[in-house]
């Protein structure tokens, strides 16, 4: 096993990644949680994954897709774990991916205004991010994680045996992720950047250091902790525009990468860095097998609605965006240059068919 330790002073915990983590699961919280005596485990109907707290044990199943981010599943679990008889002084464990990772953890933050929690992450997504840092949240119309709580995991178990039975889109989700962590240019510890020719536990250990040292140094995201969020501003706004939409097919990777070569097209036309870099983050999405043009259908004018509620903005268009002293959040973007740089990556793709 691989400790990846989250320096937080009184909210330090560890990540551990490995074949067989999730069996570690009733040492951390005996450990971690010592006042527990009951566990409430959150999970999903299709994880398929067992766990043993080492506790008795009451399961609460979460809806799947990205819609179980709402304040009505919050309100459902902790009315679930009030029922049950669930105490501060007891313990959350969340087994899944990121949406149940979210929830979960959002949940723990509002159940007696903070219940400790362990994630237990079953997806590359949640290993390599979304299980990791305490940002729990969920979902409105208005715009994708605009609620939510800094809540600290007391643990994170990354079983990189859980992956083994991921569909190839779980995995695309998960690679968006690895591929922003590979262009952030922060050292990991743990040797180069994460490359897709890395067995999965270094990509998955390189990621969590990664985050792990930034969240150490800025765990409220009040400036260095932006920076994972490279690609993200499209890649909510795509997610955003598609909510309760049955038929778009987008998993958050996916999102991702296109956000990525986005960021790198408007840092470019903003004079921030060269066609070579740009080219650079082509070949890092494409390594990851991931597709970075723009799909089909998408509205600017609401994308850049979307885009100035992102979390980062203070009322205006902020990015995080490459230059030659690297990564760093940009406030004020002029709007017509988002737009520009969307027109350009429609003129990219391979179903062009007209402006927006």
């Amino acid at each position: 096993m691989d400790v990846v330790p989250v320096a937080l002073g009184e909210r330090s915990y560890d990540i551990v990644v490995g074949r067989g983590a999730r069996h570690e699961l009733a040492r951390v919280v005996a450990e971690g949680v010592p006042s527990a005596r009951r566990a409430a485990v959150v999970t999903q109907e299709g994880i398929g994954i067992e766990v043993d707290p080492g506790l008795p044990v009451d399961v609460f199943v979460v809806p799947d897709g990205e819609e179980a981010k709402s304040l009505a599943q919050v309100e459902a679990l902790c009315r679930g774990f009030a029922a049950a008889g669930l105490s501060r002084a007891d313990v959350v464990v969340a087994v899944g991916g990121g949406v149940v990772t979210d929830l979960a953890g959002f949940a723990a933050a509002s159940f007696h205004r903070g219940t400790a929690y362990v994630n237990v992450a079953t997806s590359l997504l949640a290993q390599v991010d979304a299980a990791i840092g305490g940002k729990t949240g969920v979902n409105i119309p208005e715009g994708k994680n605009l609620i939510g709580a800094f809540w600290q995991p007391r643990a994170v178990l990354c079983d990189t045996e859980a992956l083994e039975t991921l569909p190839a889109r779980e995995w695309a989700s998960g690679r968006g992720e690895v591929a922003k962590y590979a262009l952030l240019g922060i050292e990991s510890g743990r040797g180069g950047p994460p490359s897709a020719d890395d067995p999965i536990e270094m990509q998955v250990a390189q990621c969590a250091a990664i985050k792990a040292a930034v969240v150490a140094g800025d765990e409220r995201e009040g400036d260095r902790r932006m920076l994972l969020n490279y690609g993200h501003t499209l890649a909510h706004a795509i997610e955003a525009s598609a909510f309760g939409d049955a038929d778009a097919d987008l998993r958050h990777g996916e999102a991702v990468a296109i956000g990525l070569i986005f960021a790198a097209l408007l840092a470019e036309r903003m004079g921030r860095i060269d066609e070579a870099a740009v080219e650079h983050h082509r070949r890092v999405v494409e390594a990851f097998d991931l597709d970075g043009h723009l799909p089909r259908g998408l509205n600017a004018e609401k994308l850049v609605s979307f885009m100035a509620r992102d979390k980062k903005a203070q009322g205006d268009l902020t990015f995080v965006l490459d230059g030659p002293d690297g990564l760093e959040a940009i406030r004020g973007i002029d709007s017509a240059d988002v737009v520009a740089t969307l027109a350009d990556m429609e003129r990219m793709a391979p179903w062009n068919d007209g402006p927006f």
